[in-house]
Parts: C-alpha cells; sequence; structure tokens
C-alpha cells in the first residue's frame, strides 16, 4: 500500500493556480518578497521546481524583454548573482538553472511581466517522483525560505 505523501500548504497555491487577477510582480504577497529593489524585485516561486526558486522580475510591468531598459536589466541580473550566492550560503546546492521563459510555448507561466528564473539544483533532485508520481517533494515551506532569504538581501 502507497504511503501518503501531505503537503496541505499548497492545496490553497493549486485552487488559485488559474484565478489569478493580479501580478504577482506588481503586486507580490509579502510573505514570498524577498528582495525589492530600484528597478527591479524578487519573490519566491509559489510552484518551485526545487526549494529556493527565485523569480526576479523589473518593478515595471514589462511584458516584452526587448524593452526592458539599461538599469532593469543589469538589476535583474545583478539579483541574479546576489540570488545564486544567498541560495548557495543557505542551501549550499550542487548547481543553478537561471533562465528566461518567453512566451507560452517556451514555458512562461506569466507572459505579460517578463522575469529570470533562479532555480538551485542538486545532484539526485530529479529523482523518480515528478516522473512517477507527478509530484515534487519540497523540504520546506516558501514562507520560511523567503525568512532565510531576505538577510542575504539587506
Amino acid at each position: 500500500m502507497p504511503k501518503p505523501l501531505w503537503a496541505p500548504w499548497r492545496l490553497e497555491y493549486v485552487q488559485q493556480a488559474d484565478e489569478l487577477d493580479r501580478c504577482i510582480f506588481c503586486e507580490p504577497e509579502e510573505e514570498l518578497l524577498v528582495h525589492r529593489g530600484e528597478h527591479a524585485l524578487i519573490v519566491l516561486n509559489k510552484f518551485p521546481y526545487s526549494s529556493g526558486h527565485l523569480l526576479i522580475a523589473p518593478r515595471r510591468h514589462l511584458g516584452d524583454f526587448g524593452l526592458l531598459s539599461d538599469e532593469e536589466a543589469l538589476e535583474v541580473h545583478r539579483l541574479g548573482a546576489r540570488g545564486v550566492e544567498a541560495l548557495r550560503a543557505e542551501y549550499a546546492p550542487h548547481g543553478h538553472n537561471l533562465g528566461w521563459n518567453l512566451g507560452r510555448v517556451a514555458g512562461a507561466g506569466i507572459e505579460d511581466h517578463v522575469h529570470l528564473h533562479v532555480v538551485p539544483r542538486w545532484n539526485g533532485d530529479t529523482s523518480f517522483m515528478p516522473v512517477l508520481a507527478d509530484v515534487k517533494v519540497l523540504p520546506e515551506a516558501l514562507v520560511r525560505t523567503a525568512e532565510r532569504l531576505r538577510p542575504h538581501f539587506s
């Protein structure tokens, strides 16, 4: 008999995934906001690939990557570098994925506000769970992850 896998904190997110009536970057949830800079901000991904999955976006609502100002592009990428360092210090991942998903066909869940993904990775983190059970195991609540990462940006 299979053992149940409990993640009750995710139910709220899953139920509201398609009902979002606001931009998560323009109106971020404070408990998931890691850092707010002059031109860009960092929030935790509510549907992370792994614990510590950061989303870095310009503060200006912008859906076209090519329209980023020099200041926005610079701050987003500098925060990406700081995010890598913060994750390295707090979680000691073995590597990171950084990337932009531009357009729905490219995997963008939010098309109308460009954002950079910073995803910590560990050896063996692509375990059998996503393949066999369509489940990801996250060992830490998102609010706790935000609390751990905020001091790295103050």
